[in-house]
């Protein structure tokens, strides 16, 4: 004798299957999430691929740290009659560093033998003194033949060396010497922050 099962039970038989199938069947995958390419950091010119003692500790600085920023490289001393300018090159840094001014300081007992102290004895001048916070550099030689390797790039990009203490270089944010200063062109000169200024806002 054939049974028949009843069309209910067979449509729900069909219906739990293909509720089954449903469950099981492979989801598409996700799409991958891709990062937004991050920018590279700002190229070291040729100027800058040197590596100096901090002035304090000694602690080697590699000047590549100041790519894209606006350089016043100044060569200092403590006992000279523009010695005074440490404090408008300090007021310059304040006002100008959040733009992107780092001012540089490299001792030199070249000029009238007025940088004779040792590291410890120049930045305690310029710290207690002055109140400088720019970043100072140990001495070392500024014109001729032992001139440090930055001043050597100043000469070959300007055919000219400092002829007293406080000399200015001025640099651009892509490394090129775009003015040279002598002592007496004060910090808060109005050719010099001008100069600054068109330097700062220069987009390369």
């Amino acid at each position: 004798m054939t049974h028949t099962r009843p069309i209910s039970l067979l449509l729900g038989a069909a219906l739990a299957c293909a509720g089954t199938f449903a469950q099981t069947t492979p989801k598409a995958p996700a799409k991958a999430v891709v990062a937004a390419p991050v920018a590279p950091a700002a190229a070291c010119p040729a100027l800058l691929q040197h590596e100096f003692p901090r002035l304090q500790d000694d602690a080697p600085q590699n000047l590549c740290q100041y790519a894209g920023k606006v350089l016043l490289v100044v060569n200092t001393a403590s006992y000279c009659g523009f010695t005074s300018q440490y404090e408008g090159l300090e007021a310059l840094y304040a006002k100008y560093q959040s733009k992107g001014l780092v001012v540089l300081g490299f001792p030199s007992n070249e000029f009238g033998k007025q940088e004779p102290g040792n590291s410890k004895e120049i930045a305690d001048f310029c710290f207690n003194t002055y109140g400088v916070k720019f970043p100072m550099f140990a001495k070392s030689d500024v014109k001729g033949d032992k001139r440090n390797a930055l001043y050597a790039e100043f000469f070959k990009a300007t055919r000219t060396e400092p002829k007293w203490n406080f000399n200015k270089y001025l640099v651009d944010r892509s490394g090129k010497v775009v003015a040279n200063y002598p002592s007496d062109v004060e910090p808060n000169s109005s050719k010099l922050v001008s100069a600054i200024e068109k330097a700062l806002n220069q987009k390369f």
